[in-house]
This record gives C-alpha cells, structure tokens and sequence, in this order.
C-alpha cells in the first residue's frame, strides 16, 4: 500500500462561523451526506426501477447541495471572509466543519431504514423550503423553488414504500419496525432551537428549524399509524451533527469522498 505524505495532502479550509452561512452549511450538508448515503445503493437496489429511483434522488440531493454551498461560499465573501466554492466545500473541510443532521449519515442500513430516512427527512426538507421560498435572500429562494418540488417527490415516493413494507410480508414489517427504532432517537435534532437558528429567523434568511415540528409531526404521523408501526418512547439523548460534533459513521464517509481531492490537490480530469 502506498502512503501519501501528510505534507502533500491537500490542506483543510477554514470555513466561516457567521450564522448565516453556518445556517446554509447545516442544509447544503445534509444534502450532500444523505445523497452518499443515497448513492450506496447504486446496484444494489432490490429492483432495479428503485436502483434508478434512488440513483436519481441522489442526484436531486446533490445538485441542491450545490446550490446551497454556492451560495454559502458567496455569504462568506459577503461578510468580508474567504469565499470557498461548492467543490472545496465538499472535499475540503474537516469533519467537525460539516453540519448535516446525524439522521442523514447513520450507515445505509436495509431497504426499509434506507425508505423511512428519507421519508423522514423529505418530509422536513420539504418543509424547510417550503419556508425558504420566501426569504430574504434572493439566491436562496430560488434554489428552494426548485428543490421543494424534488422534495415533494422524494417524500412521496419513500412514503409509499413505507405503506407497502408496513402492510406487506411479516418480514417487511418487522424490517420496518427495527428501522423505526434505530432512527427515531435522532429525530429529535432537527427540532433543536439554538442562536444559528435564531438569528437566521432575524435576517429573514430561513425558519427556525424548531418552527417546523408541528407540521412534520401532522405530515408523518398518520402514514406511520397506516402503516402499523409504533414510534419509541422520547429519549434524553440528543445527536449534534448540525454543531460538527458527529457519529463515528462521518469520518469513512469523508474519507471515501473526500480521498480523490485530497491525495492529488487541484485535480483535474
């Protein structure tokens, strides 16, 4: 195996700590993170119409991770820091610089975990967008005119595979049942007020993430009673991947994405 000098290894940016562009990193990574995870199932999906299904939510998730680390890297510049593009970004930045809830990179899991995650998490991001179509910031309302319609689909489409699972085989609905005990205790985050919130709602940039519970718990509730299973009881614990403090699953993430970029700095193919 060949080792790569540290000194020749591409060297992390510093990313700015103003909320505004904290607030936009906390969206644009959860994007990214989930579209990894997404993308693991290239291949392997049961069936190869959901192959491409979830090849192509993928993308979606991607393409509005672009957008939205664009335009942080634009915030920052704004505010007298150093810009940084979508691509440094994404392969550039330590772990504890990226900000994407933990929900969005817990392992891949089975078909089931991979449908309720992001049935859980298009729903909120669809919720957010919904919101962010009329901030403040022009370049953010109109990346989320176009992301809240993906998200829609997106939502639709694991939602009826939640249905499916829940009212199928004996199996499928214990498959969907574990799903739903191994994530529900990082639910909880999305709903975390804290100042980067508060002052995003303050500039008129987003919502408080907060603000948004009442209509994700209206939105999930009843697809998950259809579809027979029992939500676990609140926990104390509270995951923090939107503060950079993340699970042990992040770094092999990174390092698999972030590998190329970082052994030959300023690539080009």
């Amino acid at each position: 195996m060949t080792c790569i000098p540290t000194e020749l290894m591409q060297a992390s940016i510093q990313v700015s700590r103003e909320p505004s562009v904290q607030y936009l990193l906390r969206v644009g990574d959860t994007c990214l993170i989930l579209a990894q995870r997404l993308g693991e199932w290239c291949g392997h999906a049961p069936v190869l119409e959901e192959d491409i299904a979830l090849t192509n939510m993928a993308l979606d998730l991607v393409g509005q991770a672009r957008a939205v680390l664009t335009r942080a890297g634009q915030l920052e510049a704004e505010l007298g820091g150093t810009a940084h593009d979508e691509d440094e970004h994404a392969f550039l930045r330590d772990e504890r610089d990226f900000l994407n809830l933990t929900l969005a990179e817990l392992p891949r899991g089975d078909f089931a975990l991979t449908l309720l995650r992001n049935f859980a998490l298009a729903t909120f991001l669809g919720l957010l967008w919904q919101r962010l179509e009329g901030s403040s910031d022009e370049e953010v309302a109109a990346i989320a005119g176009k992301a809240v319609k993906e998200a829609r689909y997106h939502r639709q489409h694991a939602g009826d595979w939640v249905l499916r699972l829940g009212g199928g085989t004996d199996e499928s609905h214990r498959r969907l049942q574990a799903a739903v005990d191994a994530l529900w205790p990082y639910v909880p985050e999305m709903f975390e007020a804290d100042a980067v919130d508060e002052r995003a709602l303050e500039a008129g940039l987003g919502p408080r993430w907060a603000d948004l519970q009442a209509d994700w718990i209206a939105a999930v509730a009843p697809v998950l009673h259809e579809a027979g299973v029992a939500v676990p009881a609140a926990r104390a614990f509270r995951s923090t991947g939107k503060k950079g403090v993340h699970s042990e699953h992040m770094g092999y993430i990174l390092a698999e994405m972030q590998h190329l970029q970082r052994t030959h700095p300023g690539g080009v193919w």
